[in-house]
């Protein structure tokens, strides 16, 4: 899976749009997640689709925090 879009942040909390990044299925759902890069690198990439059981293709690009893991928002 990978973040296609991001609906609203509060603080480090993320309401986002899910979508697995595999051309033969492009499912989407809502979830919620955390802005920090443990979460943008690791896990988003390691979340099974629901529709199809794939996780994200090795050359997925990964996003990034918003603001840096030490920053106190």
């Amino acid at each position: 899976m990978k973040i296609k879009k991001i609906l609203s942040q509060s603080r480090r909390d993320l309401i986002v749009i899910y979508e697995c990044d595999h051309d033969d299925c492009n499912y989407t759902e809502k979830g919620s997640g955390y802005d920090d890069s443990n979460f943008h690198q690791n896990v988003v990439p390691d979340m099974e689709c629901k529709k199809c059981g794939r996780k994200a293709k090795p050359e997925t690009r990964k996003m990034a925090p918003l603001y840096s893991d030490h920053v106190i928002i």
